[in-house]
């Protein structure tokens, strides 16, 4: 069991000092109503005033309903100045633009790249720095979109897995409901992250902090994990 009094203390005082390097005067953040995002936007309340949480609905009917209530509460429990930005036009019109057929996940991760757009025109109107919401577990199963929700400035939770990152919520007294309620990526409709990706969280936590889970989570866990490998790594040029 992690101390989360110094775990939190510790967080701090990072994004303080990345922000001091950096130049930059606060810190923008996607807040999109899940758990990842709200224990973003508590640590970056503590570290400046001057932060910016965005909620970014993009097509997904989950994302103006209940993902919203919660990137709401989540902004007044925290007192969190917050702004949306409705994406689905712009969405609909790239799409458009295309015109070509597009795969299911090559239209799911439209979202994410364009909510990373938003969030750095933002920050550099803002002079402030992009934080990233992912956390261990995503990142070791390349459950992020490169270039979407996988770009950042920095990233205050990176090493925590979704179990941590629950249990921190509980000890900030975050909303319950974004405790409670299935992780899932609002990407389309129904959608959760452990029925897509076939795997609980806490078997591929199990897996990343023991080596050990059964034997159908562990294959999916290896699979994931080596066909994202690229994700994970900048990208490759010649010469090097």
């Amino acid at each position: 069991m992690r101390d989360y009094k110094i775990e939190t203390e510790k967080r701090v005082e990072f994004i303080k000092k990345k922000m001091a390097e950096a130049y930059a005067e606060g810190l923008v953040f996607g807040n999109s109503g899940g758990k990842d995002s709200a224990l973003v936007g508590i640590l970056c309340k503590m570290a400046t005033d001057n932060v910016l949480a965005v909620a970014m609905p993009c097509h997904s009917k989950r994302n103006y309903g209940e993902d919203m209530d919660d990137a709401v509460a989540l902004a007044k429990a925290f007192d969190i100045p917050m702004i949306t930005v409705d994406l689905s036009e712009t969405r609909s019109v790239l799409t458009e633009a295309i015109d070509k057929e597009l795969t299911p996940a090559a239209l799911s991760n439209i979202a994410p790249r364009l909510r990373m757009t938003t969030l750095y025109a933002l920050g550099q109107t803002r002079n402030a720095l992009v934080v990233g919401t992912g956390n261990r577990s995503e990142r070791y199963m390349g459950y992020f979109t490169k270039w979407g929700d996988g770009a950042f400035d920095l990233n205050p939770i990176a090493d925590l897995t979704a179990t941590e990152i629950f249990e921190f919520l509980r000890y900030l007294n975050a909303p319950l409901n974004i405790i409670t309620k299935a992780p899932s990526a609002g990407l389309f409709e129904g959608q959760t992250d452990e029925q897509e990706m076939g795997v609980t969280y806490k078997a591929i936590d199990e897996y990343i902090t023991t080596g050990e889970t059964d034997p159908k989570s562990k294959a999916i866990i290896d699979q994931y994990h080596k066909v994202s490998e690229h994700k994970r790594r900048m990208p490759t040029v010649y010469g090097e």
